[in-house]
């Protein structure tokens, strides 16, 4: 298992972004180093290296292989979490800013694939959002009016293309799109690099440190990269213990593909009303035959351990609507972080002048990376943008009423799972595939093992703030659910923010 490694394969997979990136072997002085190499950080990478910046790009895994490989893609400029929400918690001119540079950002990828000849299957289609059931039409009255007070180009319909919902009232909102993620990632990969960029892949970044020349990126093996300024784009920042961490919250997702016959639905991305909702789209298979991309059941990171079931919610709920679906292709699952203001954290990381951070995707993480490209690259050639305000990442974040993503609570929470018992009496009980926490005296022990009897034995705790992992039975990993961390069962970390496996118990 190498890093960013889980069970699960999503449909984009078979793509390798730049599969002969290597390990960054020598130190390095470039005019900007970006750690991590998703949609953002590959973005921000490509727009600095147009500008005539000196670029390199650091992963701890192979180049596009975190979470944007587990994305359903969907371009939308419309807020994940409800304009009408938006707009109560911060404000029209902030939902107008969100919605502008969320279109700008479907506008960048577009033209990116059309001057760098990227064959990413993009297309314009339009968004609909439609009630699962009758008692939810007034979100659809609340969003319209939503859309109309910040100049949203949305219109109320009668009807979407599944089955019983012909009669069913949907605002369609025009001007959307889709692509294939990793195809336009190896697209970026490729215009990076024609500019002179570095891709360096398997380095894990220990360290980003503001100098007072500039900034400097350290790895575990020894190495350092100098630079003017440092971006960190890693799903959750891997530079912050304290700042961002309390205002986001990670969320597993889940993922499938069908096989369709092409034309069986019209082109375009579906989004229904329920909590958490569902969200469905095409991809354009071989032949006659269509993938239909199905995406929701979303919960907690860590708070729940039974993604079988999950994907047989997911199945079910597809299959109502679209009776003569084909076969289960893929089946995947990812990590989203939301915030508790609906945006992302996206500029200079609290307390750096040269430090930039993004996070914060709520669920739109491809827009919310490109649009972190076009912010960042205004911030460092020009020095401000108009969307700095409401990506800050420093800003003081305002709570709706009820909105339970308090990070604090569940980082206290999860500091009490210390002092209770283990899950099972003794390792000796774990069957083959089978892992979970067993206390043994003070200590509490993530233990493992394999299907060949192999045991795995690593400290509960997670090496980012000491919070206690959970087991991941599908992916078959350690979730954090404080910060959203990923470690495989020999303790090596998936995902950020931890940067050190997890330790020997003793």
């Amino acid at each position: 298992m190498t890093a960013h490694d889980e069970r699960t394969v999503s449909l984009w997979a078979a793509i390798k972004v730049a599969p002969d990136a290597a390990p960054l072997r020598q130190d390095d002085h470039v005019d900007v180093v970006v750690v991590g190499s998703g949609i953002a950080g590959l973005s921000v990478a490509y727009e600095l290296a147009l500008a005539g910046l000196k670029v390199a790009v650091i992963d701890r895994g192979r180049i596009g292989g975190g979470m944007t490989a587990r994305t359903t893609a969907h371009l939308t400029s419309i807020c994940d979490d409800y304009f009408s929400k938006l707009i109560d918690l911060r404000g029209r001119e902030m939902a107008r800013l969100f919605h502008e540079s969320q279109s700008a950002a479907i506008d960048r990828i577009e033209a990116i694939q059309e001057t760098e000849a990227v064959a990413c299957d993009f297309r314009r289609v339009d968004g609909f959002l439609f009630p699962s059931t009758g008692d939810q039409e007034a979100t659809l009255d609340r969003e319209l009016d939503a859309a109309r007070q910040i100049g949203v180009d949305a219109e109320r319909i009668t009807g979407v293309p599944f089955a019983g919902f012909s009669a069913t009232p949907a605002l369609r909102y025009s001007r959307q799109a889709t692509f294939h993620p990793l195809k336009y990632l190896r697209g970026l990969a490729a215009g990076i690099r024609a500019r002179g960029g570095m891709l360096y892949s398997e380095t894990v970044v220990e360290e980003v440190e503001e100098t007072k020349d500039g900034v400097r990126v350290a790895t575990d093996a020894g190495f350092e990269v100098a630079a003017m300024w440092a971006v960190v784009a890693t799903n959750s920042p891997i530079n912050d213990r304290v700042a961002l961490h309390t205002k986001q919250a990670p969320y597993r997702t889940y993922a499938m593909s069908f096989e369709i016959g092409r034309g069986l639905i019209p082109d375009g991305l579906y989004w229904d009303t329920e909590d958490p909702y569902h969200y469905v789209r095409l991809q354009r298979g071989d032949n006659e035959t269509d993938f239909l991309v199905v995406g929701g059941e979303d919960h907690k990171t860590g708070a729940a351990d039974d993604g079988e079931e999950r994907f047989s919610a997911l199945a079910d709920w597809t299959k109502r609507l679209v009776p003569n679906l084909g076969v289960v292709t893929h089946r995947w699952s990812g990590q989203v972080m939301e915030t508790i203001d609906y945006a992302g954290f996206i500029g200079r990381n609290p307390g750096n002048e040269r430090v930039f951070v993004v996070t914060g995707d709520s669920g739109e993480g491809m827009t919310h990376g490109v649009a972190a490209s076009l912010l960042i690259r205004a911030l460092v050639l020009d020095g401000d943008s108009g969307w700095r305000g409401l990506y800050e990442p420093s800003r003081k974040t305002l709570r709706a009423i009820g909105d339970d993503l308090s990070e604090n609570s569940t980082a206290i929470k999860n500091f009490s799972e210390y002092v209770a018992p283990g899950e099972i009496e003794s390792i000796d009980a774990l069957r083959p595939g089978e892992g979970a926490i067993v206390r043994e005296g003070l200590t509490k022990v993530a233990a493992f093992r394999d299907d060949d009897g192999t045991l795995y034995r690593r400290s509960a705790s997670c090496t980012h703030v000491g919070c206690h992992v959970h087991w991941n039975s599908l992916e078959r990993c350690w979730d954090c659910p404080c910060h959203g961390s990923h470690f495989a069962v020999d303790g090596t970390v998936l995902n950020g923010p931890a940067v050190s496996p997890l330790a020997d118990p003793g």
